[in-house]
């Protein structure tokens, strides 16, 4: 066999796959890096309720996902999490509107509803009754970073391979692994079917709209999904997922024990850390033992799981950068360096315009680095068109 065959039949570098003239497209990033960069990116969103942050928050998600996602199913549901993101914006406005707390002389009169009287026991909350502008626009902005931190997670889904992402989770989690896979697929999966039932009610010059194509629609969704589910099931079943392994009944009460005392090591050191008059002991020293017994457990149980991994994703220059520009971006927030804490959650009373504080806008503008620190996905590959034969060749 000659070198140049060899080298045809080699198989490609991770990431990579040759194109029709035999060149490398560009690899795509480990899916764990955008999940830390999206993480750390919701993270800074919870520091904040300044309206003008948030919507820079929003511009940097679409800015990254429009450069940066392929054109994988799971790729094409980002804008359903806008459509869930407006959802909540407006249920939390609802809700401050119709169970309001009444107004002050200094508040903006908008409109009044009706007045529901509560008995003397449920006398803490009111039903109805004057809405001023403040109330609104603060049910508004907290609506709002709670949609940012649904976007950054509809972000992570939509740039990272979720399949490719369960290869790095621990043994110990890799069952469970695969329930949380197949639940993040779920909305890309029902987003594709929508959309195939769309364009098949087209060809079928299929005219209604509105609520009378709905039920046109969501039938064959739902056999669609049942369909689905079945076959996962039955593949599921025929590879053995469920099984106990060689693990006996003592090792697997060990594990268990573990990860318990483990997260709630965890979730007393986070309580700690949050809280300034808890005791010292309460804070790193029980969230590092909390680690560590989380990490002895995954040791253990990852012993009865025996799992080889074809062609690894490589963690190169490309992961470190993007993951470090969110969590910077995070850190660079929580820090207070540089600017005032007031200026992330400015007070609506007196009721001002917000103002744009240049450090921390600078650090979500710092997230948005990895929208050219990333390599560009790959498109997909074109059969290349044979050529024409001509009288000369024949």
């Amino acid at each position: 066999m000659s070198r140049t065959t060899a080298a045809a039949a080699r198989p490609p570098a991770s990431g990579t796959a040759p194109d029709a003239g035999g060149r490398r497209l560009p690899r795509t990033l480990h899916p764990v890096a955008w999940w830390i960069w999206a993480l750390a990116l919701a993270t800074a969103v919870s520091r904040t309720n300044n309206p003008l942050l948030l919507f820079l928050v929003l511009a940097v998600l679409g800015y990254v996902i429009t450069v940066r996602r392929t054109e994988a199913p799971w790729a094409r549901g980002f804008k359903y999490y806008l459509y869930l993101a407006l959802t909540v914006v407006a249920i939390r406005v609802t809700f401050r509107a119709v169970f309001a707390t009444g107004i002050t002389p200094r508040d903006h009169f908008l409109f009044s509803l009706p007045h529901i009287p509560t008995p003397d026991w449920y006398a803490g909350i009111q039903i109805g009754g004057p809405v001023s502008l403040e109330a609104l626009l603060s049910a508004a902005t907290d609506g709002l970073r709670l949609a940012c931190m649904l976007c950054c997670i509809g972000a992570a889904n939509t740039l990272a391979n979720p399949k490719r992402a369960l290869r790095v989770l621990p043994g110990a989690l890799h069952e469970l692994g695969v329930a949380v896979t197949v639940s993040l697929s779920v909305a890309p999966q029902l987003v594709q079917s929508v959309q195939r039932v769309h364009r098949a009610r087209r060809l079928r010059a299929g005219r209604s709209k509105g609520l009378r194509a709905l039920r046109g629609i969501i039938v064959p969704v739902l056999e669609d999904a049942l369909e689905r589910s079945l076959r996962l099931a039955s593949a599921m079943d025929s590879r053995g997922y469920g099984r106990a392994g060689t693990a006996t009944r003592r090792s697997r009460r060990v594990t268990g024990a573990l990860m318990l005392l483990g997260m709630c090591g965890l979730c007393a050191g986070a309580y700690g850390l949050l809280d300034a008059t808890a005791p010292v002991l309460l804070g790193f020293p029980a969230l590092a033992a909390g680690g560590l017994l989380c990490v002895a457990g995954l040791r253990l149980g990852g012993r009865r799981v025996v799992r080889t991994t074809y062609r690894p994703d490589p963690w190169r220059a490309a992961e470190w950068a993007v993951a470090g520009c969110g969590v910077l971006s995070a850190v660079l927030l929580f820090s207070n360096a540089g600017f005032d804490a007031a200026e992330l959650n400015p007070s609506i009373y007196p009721l001002s315009w917000p103002t744009l504080p240049p450090v921390p806008a600078a650090a979500i503008l710092l997230a948005g680095t990895a929208g050219f620190l990333s390599p560009p996905p790959g498109r997909p590959v074109r059969p290349a068109v044979p050529a024409q034969r001509t009288k000369e060749t024949e």
